[in-house]
Parts: C-alpha cells; structure tokens; sequence
C-alpha cells in the first residue's frame, strides 16, 4: 500500500502564545513556522509525490503553500478528517490555565477516556483520523499504484493518535510521542501492518540541547505542548 508522510504545521502564532488553537480560525504561521515551510520543498525534494492532503486550518494550507508552489502539477486535497481535535470550549484559552483543570490530568494518562466540554473525545479524534488515513490509503494505491509516496498536513495530537495507532499503541499512551512544528514522520502501510519509518523528522537535533527558557513551539497542542517534554 502507499507510504504517507505525515507533516506537522510549521509554528503558529498560538504556539507562541501559550495558547491551544483548536479550530479558532485566523491562527496564521509565525516568522519561524514561515520558514519552516519555505524549507519544506528542499527536504522533500528527492521524494516523487503523488498528491498533498491537507487538514482545513490556515496554518496547514500555508505550511503547503511553498511546497504547491515548487510542484504547481501537486494536486492539493482538503480533508476535514485530520481537522484538529475539536477542543470545545478549551479552544483559545491559555495552556497555563488549562493546566489546572481536573481534565488535563485525564487528558495526559487516560487520553481514551477524555472528552472535551463541548467539543469531542479524543477517541472520536483518532478514529477519524485513522479511517481518513485508510481511505487515502486505498485511493493512492488505486490511483497510483502501491508503491505511491503522498503527503499529508495535520496537528500534532493527530499525527500522534495516528502513529500510535501504526504502532499497535493503546490511545492512553501517545501522549508518549512527541512531533515537532514541521517535523515528517513517516509511515508504509502494507497488506498485513503498518511501519514506522520515521518519527518527527526535523533534520535538526539543536531542540535535543538544554534550554535556558521553555520551549513554547509545540504548545498549542493539548498532547504537543502541556505535559510534553
């Protein structure tokens, strides 16, 4: 079957913010989330695309964009099944604040049990997402036979839910998986199993040095910033 590369959205200016995006709309790419993404068509440059898959938020279709632009024959599909978690009424708040609620907890050791007020559970989230990936599956390989390669951008708890379901992972631990802003990770599904052939590939190993002040790029994400390392 096809191999995906899933792309995490370059930095936002909620990630900066300490806040959890959700599906606010007019969360843009930050100065580094912008070259995040002008890097992108370099990294992929020896990687033949069959078809760019994109989750509807603005910060996915700008981390695209320069890649669309150096491939204008790149068809680009908008699927609201990687849309983000739908946070509810968590959606806008400051991360710091989110920390104190009882939810949080739950959140970060018992994901399959948590859901949002007003928005939806985090099982909903990766069975969505995980149907979405089947179906894209079936549909490159059909069109493009089974050793096709197509990239797909989304946000961190999806592409987390995502691996730990290639992996074989109960959803209560993918709060262990860690996705950088702009980061591939790789998966080839085949007829019997998922691989994981890469994990938040950054090609940068500086964010592994010690940090002076708290790193916020990977904050607006329930799963990618509170709790994560």
């Amino acid at each position: 079957m096809a191999t995906l590369i899933l792309v995490r959205h370059g930095r936002s200016t909620a990630n900066t913010s300490g806040l959890l995006a959700g599906r606010t709309p007019g969360v843009a790419l930050d100065e580094r989330g912008a070259a995040q993404a002008a890097a992108l068509p370099g990294r992929l440059a020896g990687v033949p695309l069959a078809a760019a898959v994109s989750s509807p938020l603005q910060r996915c279709r700008e981390t695209l964009r320069p890649l669309l632009e150096a491939r204008p024959d790149l068809p680009l599909h908008v699927e609201e099944r990687i849309n983000e978690c739908d946070y509810g009424d968590w959606s806008g708040r400051k991360l710091s604040e989110l920390n104190d609620e009882p939810l949080m907890e739950v959140v970060q050791a018992h994901a399959s049990a948590a859901a949002f007020p007003g928005g939806e559970s985090m099982r909903a989230m990766q069975a969505r997402a995980v149907e979405a990936v089947r179906d894209w599956n079936a549909r490159i390989e059909a069109e493009h036979g089974e050793d096709a390669v197509y990239a797909m951008c989304s946000h961190g708890d999806i592409i987390k839910s995502l691996v730990a379901d290639a992996l074989g992972l109960h959803l209560d631990l993918f709060q262990r998986i860690h996705v950088d802003p702009c980061s591939l990770t790789v998966i080839r599904y085949t007829r019997l199993r998922p691989f994981l052939v890469r994990l938040g590939d950054t090609g940068d190993l500086a964010a592994l040095a010690p940090r002076e002040t708290p790193d916020t790029s990977g904050a607006a994400e329930v799963g990618g910033g509170a709790g994560a390392p």
